[in-house]
């Protein structure tokens, strides 16, 4: 399993800061996605679980999610990577284009964006798209706290 970015975002996972890990070798290919340098498998660097736990160690105490961007093509590689993750006391999220994943990778997941990008419908922020982001300790969907408000309420 190769990843071709890493990075350190705050408003995929609502509430964390998370460990993002973009995951090559994506079979969807969805039209106008934002990353087709993710579609060749073997882009980017090897993702090993001593690489990966390095990540984990340098941000321990600072970050609190780890997110894959993909991968659950890549089913007991990315298990073996969550179940480090979730040891070190890290939440865990994955975004997939896919409308389900399988139990056994759902299990090792806090939470789980689904859901093909499709530009007419929009991403999370959009009250018309197709993507659902859950919780899945609580099965809620979480959409809404992607999506602005027109107004503030300062009482609450």
């Amino acid at each position: 399993m190769f990843y071709h970015d890493f990075q350190v975002v705050l408003q995929e996972v609502p509430g964390e800061i998370s460990l993002s890990f973009s995951i090559c070798g994506c079979p969807l290919q969805c039209k106008g996605c934002h990353s087709p340098f993710l579609w060749k498998e073997g882009n980017g660097i090897l993702m090993t679980e001593n690489v990966f736990n390095k990540f984990l160690e340098q941000y321990k105490g600072y970050a609190s999610c780890v997110l894959f961007m993909g991968g659950e093509w890549h089913e007991e590689k990315l298990i073996g990577l969550l179940k480090i993750a979730k040891a070190k006391n890290y939440k865990s999220c994955l975004y997939t284009g896919e409308e389900s994943i399988s139990s056994n990778l759902k299990q090792q997941l806090t939470f789980l964006k689904t859901g093909k990008w499709i530009a007419a419908q929009g991403g999370l922020s959009s009250k018309n798209t197709n993507q659902i982001f859950t919780n899945l300790k609580t099965n809620q969907n979480l959409n809404y706290l992607f999506q602005k408000t027109d107004t503030y309420d300062t009482t609450k």
